[in-house]
């Protein structure tokens, strides 16, 4: 068996050596049995996650901080009491829900770890407090659309804080003062690992705060987060972890909290073969996080970041189909490439494949060909 530790060790990076052992085969079984199974599927809305938060029990502090444009609520949930603050939260797009799965897996294995011998979940909440907001956007969670009720994208109003949602992540932020912050998206299907064939099923960046991209020492301790991320999921996932750009978005909220000396680290959540639901994709969430707040309880110095450089870049090379040589008229072929795009149609989520792009497709890769 392969533990954290041994793996670690091996690779000649000491954050992991004084913790005690978690071994991968022991938290794959947990997983498979104690996953959260009321929330499945993609579209994941406040109904479904509500009854679930109202049930958490001490040491588990659940607040409401606000509610949304459409007067949704917004809960907080808070656990631990260590100097070290993380501040984490999904949903800020409605539309991209493994997050929120992912967060609620983590609850129950917090909640079942509890004052267990050899756990180091006593050591996380003693070392770190940790704020949730498991739905910042619960208007287009309704919706499974990217934006909030008013049409503002609120991953871009982190300067004009136009949104109720984006004055109240602020607020939690200014109030909290975080060291470090766990942004969590999904991302289209259509990337893949830059060099493989393989989809990104999970993708890091390290924001940058100006348009040089300038490696700051908050950035170099970014960084070296996702470095402990990526290398358990190498060991489960080789060759699916992509590096998202690091291009500079003025108005984007990791970019500004980032640059407010914010630590934040963005997760990505992709795509994994025949995985349209995500539910795979919500596992390997769950390892990212988790092994980033391991890496967090037992490092106090931040600084094996170049290993975050290695991480390949995504591309974007694939589709959910391909229709290969189709024939226009006579006398000519071409590729079609299509995707999946989504529609709720009373109150339930539909599939349906779009034409994307066609031509010479002999670049691209298809997850189902024909």
């Amino acid at each position: 068996m392969v533990t954290y530790v041994n793996y670690i060790c091996k690779q000649k990076v000491d954050y992991f050596c004084n913790m005690n052992a978690i071994e991968l085969n022991t938290i794959e079984n947990w997983y498979g049995t104690n996953l959260e199974d009321k929330l499945k599927g993609r579209r994941i809305v406040l109904e479904d996650i509500e009854p679930i938060l109202k049930q958490l029990k001490t040491p588990f502090e659940l607040s409401k901080i606000g509610t949304s444009e459409r007067g949704k609520n917004i809960y907080q949930v808070k656990i631990g009491t260590g100097p070290k603050k993380i501040l984490l939260w999904s949903q800020m797009h409605g539309n991209e829900s493994t997050g929120t799965k992912a967060l609620f897996d983590l609850f129950k294995y917090l909640e079942q770890h509890l004052n267990n011998k050899d756990s180091f979940v006593d050591d996380l909440l003693s070392t770190c407090t940790l704020v949730f907001i498991p739905m910042l956007n619960p208007d287009g969670s309704e919706a499974f659309t990217r934006v909030n009720a008013n049409d503002v994208d609120l991953n871009r109003d982190a300067v004009a804080l136009e949104a109720k949602e984006s004055l109240l992540l602020r607020n939690v932020l200014d109030t909290f003062a975080p060291e470090f912050c766990f942004n969590l998206h999904d991302q289209r299907t259509i990337f893949n690992v830059e060099g493989f064939k393989n989809p990104a099923t999970v993708s890091f960046l390290a924001p940058s705060i100006d348009v040089e991209r300038t490696l700051t020492e908050g950035r170099k301790e970014t960084m070296s987060v996702i470095v402990a991320m990526n290398q358990i999921l190498q060991k489960l996932i080789p060759n699916h972890v992509g590096r998202y750009t690091d291009e500079f978005y003025p108005t984007a909220t990791g970019d500004n909290f980032q640059k407010l000396g914010y630590n934040t680290i963005l997760i990505e959540a992709g795509h994994y073969l025949n995985d349209y639901d995500r539910e795979i994709v919500r596992k390997y969430n769950f390892y990212s996080i988790l092994s980033g707040l391991n890496y967090l309880t037992y490092t106090q110095k931040h600084t094996n970041y170049e290993p975050y450089f290695d991480i390949p870049n995504n591309g974007k090379q694939n589709f959910d189909v391909i229709l290969r040589n189709f024939k226009v008229d006579t006398n000519q072929h071409e590729d079609v490439a299509f995707q999946y795009d989504y529609e709720v149609v009373n109150h339930k989520l539909i599939t349906k494949l779009v034409e994307y792009k066609r031509g010479d497709l002999s670049k691209y890769n298809g997850y189902n060909e024909f």
